[in-house]
This record gives structure tokens, C-alpha cells and sequence, in this order.
């Protein structure tokens, strides 16, 4: 099955904490949850919204003797899974859609500062003058708005079933036809049109461009994805390297928009309701971000 080229780069989004390890009871009942983690949060690719807000959060919560780590989402899930296996404590950074929600149970805690838990819109963001250039790709991206739910059965076809992204998201539509025609309806074909996608590592945005690729494949266009840091794909809409991006989460993402607003087409949220934050696994014993205080 083809796959579409990709180049490399990085993203931004929640924390889960765990806690409840499968240590010796002398140890569960002398150690706290900082302690059990050595006062350590497995973070995703530095310089993303989600790395900033949480180290917000811990300077804004007290939390000095707490470090964030940066790492990657696939080293991040990874090390969920392990720990979640065996109940042991572990805190990483997370958000939603994402698949691990479908494999594992887990809970936002609450953050009552509003400091690092945000409810986002996700918006479509387009290049200065592909309405003009593009008339049908920009009729078809307007109309391309999805459920959470579907995004993230892509995602699991992706990460649990180890899919690509392009093989995820074609099965998914071979499955959903009746979604394929209300998303392309009044479309008309290309001809082998380039369309430029640009996108961040993150699943989420893998999965949502990928989706609208290989409908646009279909259309007859010739799709290209281009993964990069989160700034430079505003950059890429800015100098005309790019066509398009589904992944602007907003309000995280504000102070890229306003950066660049002027330079791109917004044409408003393909989801709503993403959220950044902090979540632990169901069977912790903790609700707040604030209990991190006492640990």
C-alpha cells in the first residue's frame, strides 16, 4: 500500500501521573507519590505549548522540587505502557484525542488554576490565496470537520493495530463512505495538483492529515506532508511553503496565530473539544494537581 513521504520534526499537549507502584508494602506505605517518581514528569518534544504550560504549572503550583524531562511521544506511551502493566508510579504528559484513552483507563486531574488543563478547538488554517489557486481543495478542507471519537479510531488502527497513518486512515474511510461523501461532497477532481500539508509528530495531526490526503488522493490531487516544529508551520502558511494545517489547537497555539495572523485563511475548528491537561490512571489515588503539593 503506498505511503506518503514525510520529513521530520515535533508538536505540543496533558500530564497522567501514576502512582500505586507494585513495590514492597513497607515501601508503599513510607514513600510518597514524589518520592516514587523521583519528583519526575516524562515530558514530549521540547519547545511544544504542552512543555511550556506544564512547566508553568510548576512554578505556579510550588512544585520546585519537581522536574519535567523531555522526551517523545512514542518514548512517553512507551513508558506508560510499562508502568500501567505493572501498576508502578510514573508522570507524563498527555492529551485528548489520543489512543492511549481508547487502551487505558485514565482521568484528567483537576487543575483549579487553569494552568495547564485547557479545552481547545482545533482549527484548519489555510494559505493566503488558495481559494483562488485551489478553489475545490479549499471548498473540501472548509467542509472537512470530524468527531473526536473518529479521529481517535484512526489513531488506534495506527498505534495499536501498528498501521501507518496513510494505511489507517484509508481503511477508516474504505469503512465510512457515507462520512467520505459528505466531506467531499461538491468537490470537483484534480488534475495531480500538489496539495502541501504541513503537521507536527504528534498522532493526532498524523492522523487528521492523513485523512484528508488520501480523500484528496482519491480527488485525483497529489498530496505531499511535511512534518516540522509547531512554529514553522505557521511559517510555512506565511511564506507560501505550504497550502494547509489541521492541527492549530486553540487557545494553546495563541500566541503562534497571533504572530502570524495576516498570513494565513482560518476556516474555523475541524474538531472541537481537545483537551491539554493533566490525567492519571484510574487507579490512583489522586484527584488535583494541587495534592502534588503535599508529595
Amino acid at each position: 500500500m503506498k505511503k506518503f513521504a514525510m520529513m521530520s520534526a515535533f508538536l505540543s499537549t496533558a500530564v497522567i501521573l501514576t502512582a500505586c507502584g507494585n513495590g514492597s508494602e513497607d515501601e508503599e506505605s513510607t514513600a510518597s507519590l514524589g518520592e516514587q517518581v523521583e519528583y519526575e514528569i516524562i515530558g514530549i518534544d521540547p519547545g511544544s505549548v504542552m512543555m511550556d504550560t506544564t512547566e508553568e504549572a510548576l512554578v505556579h503550583y510550588g512544585l520546585d522540587d519537581w522536574t519535567l524531562t523531555s522526551s517523545s511521544e512514542g518514548a512517553m506511551v512507551a513508558a506508560l505502557d510499562t508502568a500501567y502493566q505493572n501498576e508502578d508510579p510514573i508522570i507524563i504528559t498527555a492529551w485528548q484525542p489520543h489512543w492511549k484513552f481508547n487502551a487505558y483507563e485514565l482521568k484528567f486531574l483537576e487543575d483549579p488554576e487553569g494552568v495547564v488543563t485547557v479545552e481547545n478547538d482545533v482549527h484548519t488554517l489555510v494559505r493566503n490565496g488558495l481559494e483562488d489557486d485551489l478553489p475545490d481543495v479549499f471548498q473540501f478542507l472548509d467542509q472537512f470537520q470530524f468527531e473526536l471519537d473518529e479521529q481517535q479510531e484512526v489513531m488506534a488502527l495506527m498505534d495499536i493495530e501498528e498501521m501507518s497513518a496513510y494505511d489507517a486512515a484509508r481503511e477508516w474511510l474504505e469503512d465510512h463512505p457515507e462520512r467520505v461523501e459528505e466531506w467531499t461532497d461538491g468537490v470537483g477532481e484534480g488534475d495531480g495538483e500538489e496539495v502541501r500539508f504541513v503537521l507536527e509528530a504528534w498522532s493526532d495531526a498524523q492522523a487528521a492529515t492523513n485523512m484528508a490526503a488520501v480523500m484528496l488522493e482519491d480527488l485525483g490531487y497529489t498530496p505531499h506532508l511535511n512534518e516540522v516544529a509547531v512554529n514553522m508551520m505557521y511559517a510555512g502558511l506565511a511564506t507560501n511553503s505550504a497550502d494547509a494545517l489541521l492541527a492549530s489547537w486553540m487557545p494553546n497555539q495563541t500566541p503562534l496565530f497571533e504572530e502570524f495572523d495576516g498570513d494565513f485563511v482560518d476556516l474555523g475548528p475541524n474538531s472541537v473539544g481537545a483537551v491539554t491537561g493533566v490525567a492519571v490512571p484510574k487507579y490512583m489515588g489522586i484527584d488535583s494537581f494541587e495534592e502534588l503539593q503535599d508529595e
